[in-house]
C-alpha cells in the first residue's frame, strides 16, 4: 500500500515496538519505561514508522504520573531522548518548528515533537516552561486524569477548572510559543483554558462526548469553543470510542464525523495514542493489559471507560497501512482528498506552524 503524499501528523503517538514490552512480560523480566523508553524503539518500530508515511508525530516525554521527582525525570527524559534522535539521523529529526515536519516528510524521516501528558514538572514555577522550550519541548497537556496545581483532569468530580497558576502556566506557554493541549482536561479546566489563552490551543487525543459518554471525551461545547477559537482536535482510536465494548475503525469515523459536523473540517485531526508497529500476540498483549488496567486503577490515575476486554486501539486499524487505510475509509465514505488531507496532517500542521512559528 503505497504512503500518501503529504505530511502526515499523528498528535499524540508513540515510535515504540509494544511487542518488546509483551516479550518482556512473557519473560519475567522487567521492562524499561520513563527514561529508557528508547530501548522499546527498535529497527522494526522505526521502518515500520517510515514506511508508513508518517511525518510528525507528537510524543509523549518525561512525568506523566508516579512517585519519581517529576522535575528531575523530566529533564533525563528529554536528554536521553536528544542522544537517541542523534544517533538516527536518517530516520528522525527532532521538531521545533513547522518547518521541520515539512523537512520530515520531504526527507522520508519521522519528526519527533517533545510533548508532555501533565505540567506537574513545572512545580510551582510557571517559569519553567521557558526552561523546557529552550529544550524542544512543544506542546504542554495541563493536566492528566486527576487534579494538579495546574488545573482538574477529566475524572474529577468536584471540577474547579483552571487554577491561578494555570492561568499563569498558560500565559507563559502563549508567550513561550509551546502548543497548549486540553487533552484529560475536565470540561471547566477546557473551557477556562480556551478563554484565557491568547493563541489557538489543541485537544491533541480525545473524542467526543455525544457519541459516547465518558469523562475523556469532549462535550459539544467544548468543541465549538476549540474550533472558534482557532484550534484543532485530534481524535483517537481508543476505548473511549464506545461506552462499550471494543472500538472499530467504524466507531473511530463516526466520531471524526460528528467532529466535523461541530469544529468544521479546518479543526479536526488524528491522534491516535497509539503504535505504528501492530502487535504480534494478542493473546500476550490482553494479558499484559489487564495488568496494566488494574495497576492504573490501582494508582488511581485510570479513567472510566478503561476495560481488561477493550484493546487500546482499533483492531482493524493497525500497523504501517494504517494512515493510508484511514485515508481511504473516508473517501469511500464521501469525504474528499482535500478534507482528507486536512484530517491526517493538515489542520494540526496549520495549528503549529500559527503556534510555534513557521
Amino acid at each position: 500500500m503505497p504512503t500518501l503524499p503529504y505530511p502526515v501528523i499523528n498528535a499524540l503517538g508513540v515510535l515504540t515496538n509494544p511487542n518488546i514490552a509483551l516479550e518482556a512480560a512473557k519473560a519475567g523480566t522487567q521492562d524499561q519505561i520513563g527514561a529508557s523508553a528508547t530501548q522499546r524503539v527498535d529497527a522494526r518500530a522505526l521502518a515500520d514508522a517510515r514506511s508508513s508515511g508518517l511525518s510528525a508525530v507528537n510524543m509523549t516525554l518525561g512525568h506523566v504520573a508516579g512517585p519519581s521527582d517529576p522535575y528531575e525525570l523530566t529533564l533525563n527524559d528529554i536528554q536521553v531522548w536528544d542522544e537517541f534522535i542523534a544517533t538516527h539521523p536518517a530516520d528522525l529529526l527532532k521538531v521545533i518548528s513547522a518547518a521541520d515536519i515539512a523537512a520530515a516528510h520531504a526527507g522520508g524521516r519521522v519528526g519527533v515533537i517533545y510533548g508532555f501528558q501533565n505540567s506537574e514538572m513545572l512545580g510551582d514555577d510557571p517559569e519553567r516552561v521557558a526552561e523546557f522550550a529552550s529544550l524542544g519541548v512543544r506542546v504542554i497537556q495541563l493536566t492528566y486524569n486527576g487534579r494538579n496545581p495546574a488545573a482538574d483532569g477529566c475524572m474529577v468530580a468536584d471540577d474547579a477548572g483552571l487554577s491561578a497558576f494555570g492561568i499563569e502556566a498558560v500565559a507563559q506557554m502563549n508567550a513561550q510559543r509551546v502548543l497548549v493541549d486540553l487533552s484529560h482536561s475536565s470540561e471547566k479546566t477546557c473551557l477556562d483554558a480556551l478563554h484565557h489563552s491568547i493563541r489557538p490551543i489543541a485537544i491533541t487525543h480525545s473524542g467526543c462526548r455525544a457519541l459516547a459518554n465518558l469523562p475523556r471525551n469532549k462535550t459539544d461545547a467544548e468543541l465549538r469553543l476549540l474550533a472558534q477559537r482557532g484550534g484543532v482536535v485530534g481524535i483517537y482510536a481508543m476505548p473511549f470510542l464506545r461506552e462499550q465494548g471494543q472500538p472499530m475503525a467504524e466507531d473511530l469515523l463516526r466520531h471524526i464525523e460528528h467532529a466535523i459536523h461541530v469544529c468544521g473540517e479546518d479543526h479536526v485531526g488524528f491522534g491516535s495514542d497509539g503504535h505504528v508497529t501492530a502487535v504480534d500476540d494478542m493473546a500476550s498483549y490482553l494479558r499484559f493489559l489487564a495488568e496494566d488496567v488494574a495497576q492504573r486503577k490501582q494508582s488511581g490515575i485510570g479513567a472510566a471507560g478503561e476495560s481488561a476486554a477493550v484493546v487500546l486501539f482499533a483492531p482493524d486499524l493497525t500497523g504501517p497501512t494504517q494512515f493510508q487505510a484511514l485515508a481511504e475509509m473516508m473517501q469511500k465514505r464521501g469525504h474528499s482528498a482535500a478534507r482528507v488531507e486536512k484530517i491526517l496532517g493538515g489542520n494540526f500542521l496549520r495549528l503549529m506552524r500559527e503556534v510555534w512559528g513557521a
